[in-house]
């Protein structure tokens, strides 16, 4: 029992301090060197949680390295549970900083484990309080560095058996899309907005196009280069500031402080006998100090939306309608 009264508070100690690392990294006092988006915070703190979950524990109650690793794991879980339950942060978001924050909580955990066995005290506060800290150490080095704006490609191609002109009829104007026939299910999980319908009111280089999302999410787009039915390139702008507050996760919100989508880019081209195949291809911009993971996140979502458009048009191409 006593046993499992250290582990609670470990659990319960790590929790809190997390949940407080989320709001002070967002207060606006503090903005101009802390930020959730960074390594400071998706590294740094639950490496922090891990290690106090098993700091607090009994040393016989987590003799086997292994219980030690995975049980900060029940703190990471709480602290998502609370973050979604007080609104402090998004679904979307806990899914891509989930796999980075359970990693690094059983580093802290391992490393706890080691330091207990290596001084046999659990009441060391100044090393305790320096592991704490971490965070605000590792931010200022992060802003030294400055984050880096770094371009990506996501890429997606399907096949159809129809005409031109019906294919390039469908690409240049799509109509109203029923939920039934939604089948980003990657996005939709993840809460984004479905694609509604888009239209373009000319033809020809400097025709504007409206893409229609439910949840308020419209982007502006002109055509910036044009083929008939061979190739169509257009800029995509979405004002953040008019996108409503429930619409997207601010961390993720396209044309914010972190994710942009600059434009994208149809091209048909004639496999033979009646086949074509479409091609939609996408650039967007990141712009974060984590980059190097931001970017696997962003394009699998990209390539959701993309692929399920391409699937929309070629089914309806295909049957005429």
């Amino acid at each position: 029992m006593k046993e499992q009264k250290w582990l609670l508070i470990g659990v319960g100690a790590a929790v809190l301090v997390g949940f407080l690392f989320r709001i002070v990294f967002e207060i606006s006092f503090f903005r101009s060197f802390t930020s959730s988006m960074s390594i400071g915070f998706l590294f740094g703190v639950p490496f922090i949680m891990g290690f106090i979950t098993v700091f607090f524990a009994e040393k016989k109650e987590l003799e086997n390295v292994t219980i030690s690793i995975f049980t900060p794991w029940i703190s990471i879980f709480g602290l998502l549970v609370i973050t979604l339950l007080f609104n402090t942060e998004g679904w979307a978001c806990w899914m891509m900083a989930l796999p980075v924050f359970l990693v690094s909580a059983s580093f802290g955990g391992y490393f706890a484990h080691k330091y207990r066995e290596w001084t046999n005290n659990r009441n060391n506060g100044i090393q305790l309080s320096l592991i704490v800290l971490l965070p605000f150490m590792i931010v200022p080095l992060e802003n030294l560095a400055g984050s880096s704006s770094t371009t990506y490609k996501a890429y997606t191609e399907i096949e159809i058996h129809a005409s031109k002109e019906q294919i390039w009829g469908n690409v240049t104007r799509v109509r109203a899309i029923k939920q039934k026939q939604d089948s980003a299910y990657f996005t939709r999980f993840l809460g984004f907005p479905r694609p509604i319908q888009a239209v373009l009111d000319t033809e020809a280089v400097g025709g504007k196009r409206k893409a229609i999302f439910d949840k308020g999410l419209i982007f502006d787009e002109q055509v910036t280069a044009y083929e008939p039915f061979k190739l169509m390139t257009f800029t995509i702008h979405a004002d953040p500031y008019t996108i409503p507050s429930t619409t997207m996760d601010k961390h993720i919100v396209i044309g914010g402080e972190y994710f942009d989508v600059l434009n994208g880019t149809y091209i048909l081209e004639p496999e033979g006998s009646g086949l074509y195949k479409l091609r939609l291809y996408s650039n967007f911009k990141l712009h974060t100090t984590f980059n190097f993971y931001a970017h696997i996140w962003a394009v699998w979502i990209m390539r959701d939306i993309q692929q399920n458009i391409l699937k929309v048009i070629k089914d309806r191409s295909e049957s005429n309608t």
